[in-house]
């Protein structure tokens, strides 16, 4: 039978008889036709109630932790979760995997996967490369479709307002708009692969100490000036297939059972189709979490509470708290989302092979990308004239760090530093084997290169002392469920003090989860920011401090001088935190407040010197087009992250960035980049008259090297125009 004509006899039938007879007229997800929301609302009609129940509550699927917990058999091994499939209908069970930075794995040692480890979230940031977040995006869903993973728990856009937050290293940064494109770019290279992102933690997830019963309170004006508009922004992006609501409480609901955010925002502003789901054990209500929004609980057996099993759900119906229509839209929304992504067309199979050899080329071009050199004076990198070299710290001899928690990706082989504390969560502690020492080795073949642990100063600094060049390696473990001390782990500011003091020329090296404090900055001449590099992080910094490859990152966060230039100094705490800083994240704090920060947001050196002129500016749309010439005035190839900063009429901010481009380029050569201006950059939010105001007046766009460099700028005067909540860019 033409499926067609099956499809239509199957959708009048539902109704009018008992399931029995309706099989011989089944027709199958994959049999359907039309649009995702058509082929979803053709499965609602075929499926039984208890069938539609079993789509909107998911299961822990590793037997770590907790005790008296029996995984799933069908879910795999390891894995976040499992949503049981459909077969009569031909619907897939929904195989999740935690896969912000590659493919983790929760669980014992039996259940680790090798795969391939990206470098973390900020260090994509820094590479402004749109390009590189995608591809990076892509590598990671290939590897989870490799190992029968459908839908992945990505995409963290939440915006760095706590330097302190544990996780800070899986997202990326602190500006709205560079945070917004770089994760949205990465969704989309993951849904590539025919599978579902998420976009996550929704919202006001800035802190891991209180995250489960934290409260955090903002003015409605600047959330969505802010957190929100990089959510917004990566929503337009990436168009993922599911949103993940966090743990924590905004304004004193929490995330998950949140209708503003839910469902007025989500929903009705943003016209978003696909479904929400839960944090694991973020749920607690059956009928409130329904209404607001919340289409599937997740992590049933990792937080034990069930809100959402069968029995909940139908009691819930029969008192009249929840209605069908209700239940059929969470199934519907579900269901949306697979057909939309591709995953019940081009179903995942487990035990494919992965191209490890090409996934690290991608993991070491994103790092190389996002290595950000902080300081360089007198031309101290590369390494090109030393003969002497002194290695000290950081296990360089070994590999490098990564983040812990559930984003942690495990390395094929071995983890090249077993045994540090925690061995378990929020740990194992892992670094990677990709070794900076063997790499400089390799790359330096005629320079003698010998290595220090650093774990006695004194020895460190002889060592130090009879170099050409020092090179320390500082870092500072991070990982989610805590909270990090701005600073290196243990004693290694003082380690740094003592090299320095013993040889003018150190380069410092950090492997850090985001920024921290350097007390001896001034005393050292070179400073490279690596973050959490990933599975080939040793070969990229080698290549960095040679210049095999010419650093071109820039800081997607501030970095301050001290704690009192915080908006809020203390250490997180518990209960409720009014962000009153507002828009005011980052850079524009700084700005508003006039604190000089030890690094800018934007700021990123090279081996070259990149001049820009000629800027121009017209109007686009609603929007603006900007257009400059940047040239390479140096001897050397790179890249810049060209950035464009908007000052607008009445604003709390006194800039904002408005957008960017990166360019490479060979010496000599120049380029005419275009960057476009979304309006919301141009405008505030307007609460009494819903939606984005752009106030009439002047306007001064500035290309600049960082959101302190500004190099020219172009005033424009611009008239008053109001756009709906619901505006979104055309892409």
């Amino acid at each position: 039978m033409n499926p067609k004509i099956k499809l239509m006899l199957a959708a009048a039938m539902a109704w009018s008889a008992p399931l029995a007879a309706q099989d011989a007229a089944v027709v199958t997800a994959a049999e359907t036709a039309g649009t995702p929301d058509e082929r979803a609302a053709a499965m609602l009609t075929q499926m039984t109630l208890d069938e539609k129940l079993t789509l909107v509550r998911g299961f822990f699927s590793s037997d770590f932790p907790p005790a008296g917990y029996s995984a799933p058999a069908e879910g795999r091994a390891g894995s976040a979760g499992y949503v049981p499939g459909i077969p009569r209908l031909g619907i897939p069970a929904q195989w999740e995997a935690d896969a912000g930075l590659g493919v983790a794995t929760q669980g014992g040692a039996a259940d680790k996967r090798a795969r391939t480890a990206l470098p973390s979230g900020l260090a994509t940031a820094a590479t402004f490369d749109l390009a590189l977040a995608h591809a990076g995006g892509a590598m990671i869903g290939a590897e989870a479709r490799a190992d029968g993973f459908n839908v992945l728990l990505g995409g963290s856009v939440n915006l760095v307002r706590e330097p302190r937050n544990g996780r800070n290293f899986e997202y990326a940064g602190e500006d709205p708009l560079l945070a917004g494109m770089i994760v949205g770019a990465q969704i989309a290279g993951v849904q590539s692969n025919a599978i579902v992102s998420t976009m996550k933690h929704y919202a006001l997830n800035a802190q891991e100490t209180a995250r489960n019963t934290g409260n955090f309170v903002i003015e409605e004006g600047a959330f969505r000036m802010s957190d929100l508009l990089a959510f917004q922004i990566a929503l337009d992006r990436g168009r993922p297939g599911a949103v993940m609501c966090a743990y924590n409480l905004v304004g004193g609901l929490y995330a998950c059972e949140h209708p503003w955010l839910l469902t007025q925002v989500l929903r009705e502003e943003w016209n978003w189709p696909g479904y929400v789901m839960s944090d694991w054990g973020a749920v607690h209500s059956t009928a409130p979490s329904v209404l607001a929004g919340l289409d599937q609980e997740s992590g049933f057996g990792l937080q034990q509470d069930d809100w959402f099993n069968a029995e909940k759900l139908k009691a819930a119906l029969a008192a009249g708290e929840i209605d069908q229509r209700r239940i059929d839209t969470m199934a519907h929304r579900i269901l949306r989302s697979l057909f939309a992504s591709g995953a019940i067309d081009d179903p995942v199979s487990a035990g494919n092979p992965i191209p490890f050899d090409a996934h690290k080329a991608v993991s070491q071009a994103g790092a190389e990308g996002g290595i950000v050199l902080l300081k360089n004076e007198g031309g101290l990198l590369p390494l090109e004239g030393a003969r002497r070299i002194a290695v000290i710290g950081g296990h360089a001899d070994q590999g490098v760090l990564s983040g812990g928690g559930s984003s942690q990706v495990y390395p094929e082989g071995v983890n090249a530093v077993p045994g540090l504390e925690p061995t378990s969560w929020p740990g194992p502690v892992v670094y990677y084997p990709s070794a900076p020492l063997g790499e400089l080795l390799a790359l330096l073949p005629d320079a003698q290169i010998v290595f220090n642990s650093g774990d006695d100063p004194d020895a460190a600094a002889q060592l130090a002392s009879e170099a050409d060049v020092a090179i320390v390696f500082g870092t500072q473990w991070a990982t989610e469920s805590v909270d990090v001390p701005l600073k290196l782990d243990g004693e290694q500011d003082a380690l740094v003090a003592a090299v320095a003091e013993a040889n003018p020329k150190t380069v410092v090296v950090l492997e850090t989860g985001g920024a921290v404090l350097m007390p001896w900055a001034d005393d050292v001449p070179a400073i490279v920011q690596a973050w959490f590099p990933g599975r080939m992080g040793g070969a990229a910094i080698a290549r960095a401090l040679t210049g095999a490859v010419n650093p071109s990152g820039h800081l997607p966060v501030t970095f301050a001088r001290s704690l009192d230039q915080l908006p809020h100094p203390e250490e997180p705490r518990e209960g409720t935190t009014t962000y009153d800083e507002g828009v005011l994240t980052g850079y524009k704090w700084f700005d508003a407040k006039g604190h000089e920060p030890l690094f800018a947001f934007g700021h990123g050196l090279s081996y070259t010197s990149f001049a820009y002129d000629d800027l121009q500016v017209r109007p686009m749309g609603h929007g603006l087009v900007a257009s400059v010439r940047i040239s390479n005035t140096g001897k050397r190839a790179g890249a810049d992250a060209v950035q464009l900063y908007v000052s607008g009429p009445d604003w709390p901010e006194i800039r904002r960035l408005a957008g960017f481009a990166k360019v490479s380029l060979e010496p000599g050569e120049s380029k005419v980049v275009g960057i476009e201006v979304d309006p919301r950059l141009l405008s505030v939010w307007s609460t009494g008259n819903p939606g984005w105001t752009r106030r009439r007046g002047d306007y001064t766009l500035s290309v600049a090297h960082s959101s302190r460099e500004l190099v020219d700028s172009v005033t424009v005067s611009l008239t008053e125009e109001h756009l709906p909540p619901e505006w979104r860019p055309a892409h």
